[in-house]
């Protein structure tokens, strides 16, 4: 006989029940294991097993909370030898910690070369993010303001409605725009560009002017309880690369002038001009930042809410500095608010994450700083630079 048409059930599923007990389990019930606080800190529990794994993870993980970065860089590297390579996921989080550890020693290569490992190995968006956040702290340790800002914008291509990013990259255009002073910019030569020789955070043009490069810092940053003398390495190396940086950014501005066929600038009609540009920039930067956090404000409680206010805030005495017109910034919130709608927003929120080669990935950012400036910046340019 055959078996009727639509559903069949079995017959199980209209069996009574089975009993729970008081804790409502099924059976005798199960005690849950108890922790101390700190289990992690003896280094009784380690091992190659599964917990020894786990509390040698979190004992880095506490050290480098604690600023105990060569000791947590110590864990992180035993956590690693441990770690089947089958465990990809916990083998990525702890190589991102030994870069950590490294970028504060002011071992800046090492940590950059394991990042650039992780980007090679990324296979999904998440892995990218994570990688861009690193090179971010990285050179922010270096204070690289040129390469903060190429990560920020890589970020931006991966997740173009996260306010944070924005607020970041503008904060990076106003340290940008700090550095161009009359004292930060080189004199131009209208026949050949100017030999330039670094040295000791400063260097020496041809026409014999020296040009600090150094930051000023405020008295916190000069000294306090985490100085040391990898503090001092680290410091030293980071004048050292925001010098060259600096000089080769400088002489490539001028040689791109000059195989354009352009006429050099006198130095203060070209800092003006620049200056105007980075502001614009900023300032754009910094309007998206808001109306991004303002369109997620009415969905936000408690301290996610006085957090999202409070940012607003910093960012409206950042434009008020900044000092543009008000017809200027209605412009601004015009072009960078084009694309914000509520359904595309809950669909940006929403999505899966991208799991696709390495490859692929990269094409998910921009090849350059150029096209992402022309891309967001490009209308904004040409309309309020002619003001």
């Amino acid at each position: 006989m055959e078996p009727p048409l639509g559903w069949q059930f079995e017959e199980s599923l209209f069996a009574p029940s089975r009993e729970r007990g008081p804790g409502g389990a099924a059976g005798a019930p199960c005690g849950a294991k108890h922790c101390e606080p700190r289990w992690f800190g003896s280094a009784a529990g380690g091992g190659a097993g599964g917990g020894g794994l786990t509390g040698c993870k979190f004992r880095a993980d506490w050290a480098y909370r604690r600023r105990e970065f060569e000791k947590a860089l110590c864990e992180y590297s035993d956590c690693l030898l441990l770690l089947p390579p089958s465990n990809i996921a916990m083998r990525r989080d702890v190589q991102e910690g030994q870069a950590r550890c490294l970028s504060r020693l002011g071992r800046h290569k090492e940590a950059l070369d394991i990042a650039e490992k992780l980007r090679n190995g990324s296979t999904n968006t998440d892995h990218l993010t994570t990688v861009l956040n690193l090179k971010f702290a990285i050179y922010q340790d270096l204070e690289n303001v040129g390469k903060k800002i190429t990560c920020l914008q890589q970020l931006i291509c991966l997740h173009p409605f996260n306010p944070w990013y924005w607020k970041l990259l503008a904060e990076a255009y106003v340290s940008l725009l700090q550095s161009l002073s009359p004292a930060g910019i080189p004199e131009t030569n209208l026949n050949r560009p100017e030999e330039v020789s670094v040295s000791d955070g400063s260097f020496m043009t041809s026409a014999g002017r020296e040009i600090n490069l150094q930051p000023h810092r405020s008295d916190s940053q000069k000294g306090g309880p985490w100085s040391s003398p990898a503090t001092e390495t680290k410091r030293e190396n980071a004048g050292a690369c925001r010098s060259s940086q600096a000089v080769t950014e400088f002489l490539c501005i001028s040689n791109e002038l000059e195989r354009m066929g352009e006429e050099r600038p006198a130095p203060e009609s070209w800092e003006q001009n620049m200056a105007k540009k980075v502001g614009i920039k900023a300032c754009a930067s910094f309007i998206r930042a808001r109306l991004l956090l303002q369109l997620t404000q009415l969905q936000q409680l408690s301290f996610v809410l006085e957090n999202n206010i409070k940012s607003q805030k910093e960012i409206e005495d950042q434009v008020a500095r900044l000092g543009f017109s008000e017809s200027s910034l209605l412009l601004m919130a015009k072009v960078m608010g084009q694309d914000l709608i509520p359904e595309k927003l809950k669909e940006e929120f929403q999505g899966e994450v991208k799991c696709i080669g390495p490859s692929a990935l990269s094409s998910l950012v921009t090849a350059s700083t150029t096209e992402f400036e022309i891309k967001w910046f490009d209308n904004l340019q040409d309309d309020l630079c002619s003001l």
